[in-house]
């Protein structure tokens, strides 16, 4: 069922367990993290980038999240969030299709600049009881990227975290504590730097480019009070890992959805286990679910 993202965060807060916002594509990518979060007995953040609206459209993105959370997750709390929105068109559309959550990523810019935009989008949107997240320190790499290091992985200053967030009134804070999107060896949380963000900023604090991300240090970072995990590489590579297989022992295969099939399973394997790391597993009490 869809719900406002404040009421996962909240429980995520008392429980002390993180939620995973996981990035869909399509209708398999989308049914792989609902089957998983009944299957988990597990709320979850199902999130759609500015391409990926591009790609499939705002109109049948939404409905079909929509859909898919009333009668594939009717009994697990399922929230829609916009993810790295940068322009203000896409971000008002989001809010006006019934996202209860919205990204504005302007960490490429300078700090007042970054402040003025994104406090211009809390206006608007907390005036239809809309959420924001707001972004310190520019993310780099990218979704679906996987390779062994990754050089000049940028650190967000405390101080300016802490002054957007005091200036621009942003709902959650995401900021560069030493991940990047995409898999890389050499990803690091900077732990010193994320505990002092969280004790000075009080806000529910967002994990970009939690795909490369030790699984120990995931747990870490949970402990310390990361509340939003985001995973984007891992649902991508499995999914394009399991339609090239698939398509591969078919080649004479003429029915996509034959062809597609298997990538619901290896989305709903990656999430389930995320589900599990998280510690959002068994917190929604739905009876036996079938495996």
């Amino acid at each position: 069922m869809l719900v406002h993202i404040k009421d996962i965060v909240k429980e995520a807060q008392k429980g002390g367990y993180a939620v995973g916002a996981f990035n869909i594509h399509n209708l398999e990518s989308a049914l792989g993290v609902a089957r998983a979060a009944v299957k988990a007995k597990s709320p979850a953040i199902i999130q759609v980038s500015e391409s990926a609206i591009k790609y499939m459209g705002l109109k049948p993105i939404t409905h079909i999240v929509s859909t898919v959370a009333k009668n594939i997750a009717a009994e697990v709390p399922i929230a829609l969030h916009l993810d790295h929105g940068k322009s203000f068109d896409s971000i008002f559309e989001c809010i006006n299709a019934g996202f209860t959550s919205v990204h504005i990523d302007a960490s490429a810019l300078p700090l007042d600049e970054n402040i003025n935009l994104t406090k211009h989008v809390v206006e608007v949107a907390h005036n239809r009881g809309v959420w924001v997240q707001g972004e310190i320190g520019s993310m780099i790499g990218g979704h679906g990227e996987k390779s062994k290091r990754i050089k000049n992985i940028p650190l967000a200053d405390p101080a300016e975290v802490i002054e957007f967030v005091k200036k621009a009134k942003v709902d959650t804070i995401a900021a560069a504590v030493g991940t990047a999107h995409g898999v890389f060896e050499n990803e690091d949380i900077k732990f010193n730097l994320l505990k002092e963000i969280k004790s000075k900023t009080k806000k529910p604090f967002v994990l970009h480019g939690g795909s490369g991300v030790a699984d120990k240090m995931i747990k870490q970072a949970i402990k310390q009070g990361v509340n939003i995990i985001n995973i984007g590489s891992d649902i991508k590579i499995a999914f394009c890992e399991a339609l090239i297989d698939n398509c591969l022992k078919n080649r004479k295969e003429t029915d996509p959805r034959v062809l597609l099939k298997p990538t619901i399973k290896a989305v709903e394997k990656v999430v389930m286990a995320k589900m599990k790391l998280f510690g959002s597993a068994g917190r929604i009490d739905i009876g036996d679910v079938e495996t």
